[in-house]
């Protein structure tokens, strides 16, 4: 069934808000590989979001990289300009999850350091914050 853009989109940030609470869970529970993940994964999901919004044709989302999402969207609202940084969380992406992705270290072990995560915490939360303020009333 094919959805309404709007409604589409509306489902796409409500995950990427429960995603966010959950990243926020594993942090303060020290599950610092898993927090980096998911904070990435809310940025992404909350970007796509917008971009259900406002494209007609969503060759974009077959993408997987913040920084590759935050262009595309920069392109419809200068304001995302303002979350560049937040594409540092595509470093989050694979190495958070497979032992191979990090070189002789295992991410559950590796992926320590409570600032990183909260850094990445508040990464996550400016996309959000900015898609929220782009989405019509009701968001």
């Amino acid at each position: 069934m094919k959805r309404m853009p709007e409604e589409e989109a509306r489902r796409w940030l409500l995950h990427a808000l429960d995603e966010f609470t959950d990243a926020e869970d594993l942090r303060r529970r020290e599950r610092f590989y898993l927090a980096l993940f998911h904070f990435q994964q809310a940025a992404e999901k909350a970007l796509k979001a917008y971009l259900y919004l406002k494209l007609e044709e969503p060759d974009v989302f077959r993408a997987h990289s913040v920084a590759e999402l935050i262009e595309a969207a920069e392109k419809l609202d200068p304001v995302f300009s303002r979350v560049k940084r937040s594409k540092s969380l595509d470093g989050y992406y694979i190495p958070t999850r497979y032992p191979n992705g990090l070189p002789g270290g295992v991410p559950s072990r590796f992926y320590d350091d409570p600032a990183e995560a909260e850094e990445a915490e508040s990464l996550a939360r400016q996309v959000i914050e900015t898609v929220k303020a782009a989405f019509p009333e009701g968001a």
